[in-house]
């Protein structure tokens, strides 16, 4: 008869190694786990794109100014100079090309000009949230934010990652996002079912 030690390792080890397998199963399984880490976004690299209201002045100026919404073209109009591209511009670029073309046709020789983005581009949520759709981008929104805006995880959501369509300078990427991953405007943002 053997020791009593060694009946009861073999039937912990009998036991215990269907769990094993279920678990790597499991974990192997688990919804998106195929997908690949989004590349990370910086908020503070951000670029102007169609849909974004801007207000570009130039101090001192009131003239010189414009309120609008960047259209499908990507370039907005501006006051004397016509129309300027804005889209793919930080608003730092944007202030900087606005002054230099005033300078190069002659009409403010010294300008101070100023862009602030009024309304960004949304992002959009789907899948397992309260209340999916389209919400307003904030700097520094992160995908737990994006997720309390949509009314939070239902009770079914996998809150691990979630899988987000990204737009690039390239066109579309596809990948893994994580709760404190920062979001990008137009970002689509889909939260998993548990499949357990």
């Amino acid at each position: 008869m053997l020791p009593l030690r060694h009946t009861l390792g073999a039937r912990t080890a009998r036991i215990g190694f269907p769990f094993v397998i279920t678990g790597a199963c499991l974990a192997g399984c688990a919804p998106g786990a195929n997908l690949t880490p989004i590349p990370r976004y910086d908020p503070a690299s951000y670029t102007i794109g169609v849909g974004d209201r801007i207000n570009v002045s130039t101090f001192g100026e009131n003239q010189f100014q414009t309120d609008t919404r960047v259209p499908v073209d990507g370039s907005i109009a501006f006051p004397l100079i016509g129309m300027v591209k804005a889209e793919g511009l930080t608003t730092r670029e944007l202030s900087e090309r606005v002054a230099t073309t005033l300078k190069d046709q002659h009409i403010l020789s010294n300008a101070r000009v100023t862009v602030q983005v009024l309304d960004y581009r949304p992002i959009s949520v789907i899948g397992e949230v309260e209340h999916g759709g389209q919400f307003s981008y904030q700097p520094g929104m992160t995908m737990l934010k994006a997720v309390a805006a949509a009314g939070g995880f239902s009770y079914r959501a996998f809150q691990d990652y979630a899988y987000v369509v990204r737009q690039e300078p390239g066109g579309a990427v596809v990948g893994r996002i994580e709760p404190q991953d920062y979001v990008k405007p137009d970002d689509v943002i889909k939260i998993y079912e548990r499949h357990f």
